[in-house]
């Protein structure tokens, strides 16, 4: 058997390929609640809550064997791993919807936060899922050099209230991109590929932007990050979280897409 440094360089390139994979952050797929406290509504209001701003299945939409999934193993309503920790930097705090929800999509009260129930949260569940996620990346900027990370989300058809973007005919795929980390090339095979399919696609709309480890945040471009939104009119029985007839299909269109941006990372 030859030795390793015997390898031509493109049998090293197809070694070094294999170890790369995709970080699939998956952040608001979970319905659970690990912890009731500071909630002034009933299960049923919250259950309502948690029917509409769950992005359902996303865990399985995404499931990808070349892939580091990071997964929020709870409810966006609980705690929400993509805002800011600092409600002073979270354009969404205003809402009542910073890390922590305090109000509903209505702007109804929800919860009541107080220092010692903020504090339990973001150390006992937001930190470490952002730990996950950081050490992730650093394993695979240890092992190529460069990591890739898909943001990976669904939206509703229709605009939830406190939706900023309150355009109505959405698209049917959204990526979302960072001006830093997410290179042109993501851009253009995203845009390919989902006309090449038939789909609509908006480009930083609905929703923009895409998750990135703040140790990493605007310093390396060796991490990269793109987010991919799924219209839930593909795949639910909107409003509620049944799949539809399309839902294999819709799954197999984000599979090709993911083996696609794989290939292309692997070849830049």
């Amino acid at each position: 058997m030859r030795d390793i440094h015997q390898l031509t360089q493109k049998e090293l390139q197809a070694v070094k390929n294999l170890k790369k994979k995709l970080i699939l952050h998956i952040p608001h797929s979970s319905h659970k609640i690990p912890l009731n406290k500071g909630y002034v509504v009933d299960q049923i209001t919250l259950d309502q809550e948690i029917i509409k701003l769950t992005d359902w299945y996303t865990d399985d939409l995404f499931l990808f064997k070349d892939s580091i999934p990071v997964k929020a193993g709870f409810s966006r309503i609980f705690c929400d791993t993509e805002r800011f920790s600092d409600d002073s930097q979270e354009v969404m705090a205003k809402y009542g919807m910073g890390v922590l929800y305090e109000k509903s999509d209505d702007g109804s009260v929800i919860r009541e936060i107080d220092t010692k129930l903020r504090e339990d949260i973001l150390n006992n569940y937001y930190w470490p899922h952002h730990e996950k996620l950081n050490q992730a990346v650093n394993d695979q900027l240890e092992s190529n050099g460069k990591a890739l990370i898909v943001d990976c989300h669904s939206f509703p058809s229709d605009p939830l209230i406190r939706d900023l973007s309150q355009e109505k005919n959405r698209p049917d795929f959204n990526i979302g991109t960072d001006s830093f980390h997410t290179p042109d090339y993501l851009i253009e095979i995203s845009k390919a590929f989902f006309k090449e399919k038939g789909y609509t696609l908006g480009v930083d709309w609905p929703y923009s932007g895409s998750i990135v480890p703040l140790n990493h945040y605007h310093k390396s471009k060796n991490v990269e990050s793109i987010m991919l939104e799924i219209n839930r009119a593909l795949y639910l029985n909107e409003p509620r979280n049944q799949k539809s007839s399309n839902y294999i299909k819709t799954k197999e269109t984000v599979t090709e897409y993911l083996k696609i941006v794989k290939t292309a990372c692997n070849n830049v």
